[in-house]
């Protein structure tokens, strides 16, 4: 091929990709003609790929363009650390990886690859595919409105082939497991866990004919004659005996009294055993004392049986009262004590280790010195508990990867959490030591704002690693989408059902990813879109309900929306104060 022809086919191939690259950005109605200048040159089509994204930052999200070829560069590859855990954390597009020295990996791919192939398509940038903006930027964590994201667009690296759609991530995730072996736990520590065996009735409940109320056990038609230990002053309903058995009245926790024989009465307290011979219990307030004490007397008439609880009325003995599987809720406890039993057959809760990663991180005081406040130490260990795992520890590990192999490997627990690391920069090791390890990986990137970077892998026959982005609301999407469908596997949780709420905003999608938004509810079966979702902000989600799932290419007004429930906001079992916070970093 001459130079000549060698020009005309990269001039072709550039018309080409860079106008389905705009094609992406323009709905049918709203196309109109590119004037982007033609490269002659392959430096030219990077350099023209680059004036593009900055013309689409321009028009798409009304920021300002990178001024020039290295602006663009710097806009892609920028300070992604600024509020987040680790510069893994994932940005809105956080396909750019922290630091990157890739440079121009998507102007690479378009001028290697094939432009109109399948991948390449699912590769192309999109609006929420944006890192963060330089170290100059005066505010990195500013407050931005729900709809427009902060930044603008970056590169996507080859790992981005190979995200996984959103839902898909989560099945992946959910079978990826087997439920953990069972074990028997007393009452008061199988909170939170779930039935690995149906909870069948030891006895009757109730046990034996209970009175209802307090007042009087009555035997046939009235009016009845009362024990004369039991008279009291006339047109009274008060009575005055403090002892047990049949001429004071029958109390709670005693043993059977002596039979009733028609027309007789006896005083009766709620809970006691109902004498045999007894028909109904008239209430204290319903009978009336008369004839010098000796008469009781109903003030409305009482119906065979009425105010008493007949053994077994709730159940019989060898009933089942829950299946396997059922959710061990403080209501559960008690049903299973008044059932008869004193401990639980479980299954085990799948043990958890956080390691949260990043040189950068403080556990005290405010932000100093380029250095930021460690916020998902705090948070993950309740949260893991609150989706049924018991945390052995958390931990700090500077960005080393001998120490990040070193953790990983020496853990005996179920599943490792990770934040921070999960990208391709120069201080994110969580990738090579896993393929040092030999772990095989689940999932690997998901298609899902924020938090794209997450992964999931097998450490080795029944252990897993959770790779959390370092930024804290991206991670919580982690959390979502891959530790919590792993943990009710492990934990054998039922899924909870799905249920969707009617959007009172409309949300911005994105052109390939799911996005979740912290909503709130309003009127019952409405949901509202809250501020601050940025990936590397919390205080969105602190004010949340809920969590909507938005898919690709946005939501309208009034569209229903796939609702998440926060674990708290849905059972609320086994959030307590986190004990095992452990040491390998330094404040």
């Amino acid at each position: 091929m001459t130079d000549r022809d060698a020009d005309a086919a990269l001039d072709r191939a550039a018309d080409e990709a860079l106008a389905l690259f705009a094609d992406d950005r323009r709905t049918p109605g709203d196309r109109r003609e590119s004037h982007v200048r033609r490269p002659q040159r392959a430096s030219d089509l990077a350099e023209t790929v680059r004036w593009n994204v900055a013309d689409w930052a321009t028009e798409d999200w009304g920021g300002p363009a990178p001024q020039d070829a290295h602006a663009a560069d710097s806009a892609s590859n920028g300070a992604s650390n600024g509020a987040s855990n680790n510069s893994a954390s994932d940005s809105p597009s956080d396909d750019s990886s922290k630091g990157s020295s890739k440079g121009s990996s998507f102007n690479d791919e378009l001028f290697n690859g094939d432009p109109f192939s399948e991948a390449a398509s699912a590769d192309r940038p999109a609006p929420d595919d944006r890192s963060r903006r330089p170290d100059s930027s005066p505010e990195p964590n500013r407050t931005t409105e729900p709809d427009q994201p902060a930044d603008v667009p970056s590169e996507v690296p080859e790992a981005r082939a190979h995200a996984m759609p959103w839902h898909a991530a989560r099945t992946a995730a959910a079978r990826a497991a087997q439920p953990l072996p069972s074990v028997v736990r007393p009452l008061g520590e199988a909170l939170g866990q779930t039935l690995a065996e149906p909870l069948a009735a030891l006895t009757d409940l109730p046990s034996f004919d209970t009175s209802a109320m307090d007042g009087w056990a009555v035997a046939g038609p009235g009016p009845w004659r009362l024990p004369s230990a039991d008279a009291t002053p006339e047109d009274t309903g008060t009575s005055t005996g403090t002892g047990t058995g049949t001429s004071t009245g029958i109390l709670a926790g005693h043993a059977e009294a002596a039979p009733l024989s028609d027309g007789d009465a006896v005083r009766i307290a709620t809970g006691a055993r109902v004498p045999p011979g007894a028909t109904a219990v008239l209430r204290s307030e319903h009978g009336k004392v008369r004839g010098e004490g000796r008469e009781l007397y109903a003030s409305r008439h009482i119906t065979q049986g009425q105010d008493i609880r007949p053994r077994g009325q709730e159940c019989r003995r060898g009933d089942a009262l829950l299946p396997a599987g059922a959710l061990v809720t403080p209501v559960v406890l008690g049903l299973a004590a008044a059932a008869g039993y004193d401990e639980l057959t479980v299954t085990s809760r799948p043990r958890v280790e956080v390691l949260v990663l990043g040189d950068e991180l403080l556990r005290a005081g405010l932000p100093h010195d380029g250095r930021i406040r460690d916020a998902l130490g705090p948070l993950l260990g309740p949260w893991l508990r609150a989706l049924g795992a018991e945390v052995v520890a958390t931990r700090h590990v500077g960005d080393d990867p001998e120490a990040l192999h070193t953790a990983i490997s020496a853990s005996t627990a179920d599943v490792v959490v990770t934040t921070g690391g999960t990208a391709a920069g120069p201080v994110d090791h969580v990738h090579p030591t896993l393929r040092r390890l030999g772990a095989e990986q689940l999932v690997d990137g998901v298609q899902v704002r924020p938090g794209h970077p997450m992964l999931l892998a097998r450490l080795a026959p029944g252990r897993y690693l959770v790779g959390l982005p370092g930024n804290p609301l991206a991670a919580v999407s982690g959390l979502l989408t891959l530790a919590e469908p792993l943990l009710r596997t492990l934990s054998a949780r039922p899924a909870p059902p799905p249920y969707r709420a009617r959007l009172t905003e409309a949300v911005q999608g994105h052109p390939v990813d799911t996005r979740l938004i912290p909503v709130v509810y309003q009127h019952g079966d409405r949901a509202r879109p809250l501020r601050f979702h940025g990936p590397a902000m919390l205080r969105g989600i602190a004010a949340a309900d809920a969590l909507a799932v938005v898919p690709p290419g946005g939501a309208d007004q009034g569209a229903e929306a796939e609702i998440l429930d926060l674990p708290w906001t849905a059972d609320g079992i086994g959030i307590s104060a986190d004990t095992t916070t452990g040491t390998g970093g330094t404040p």
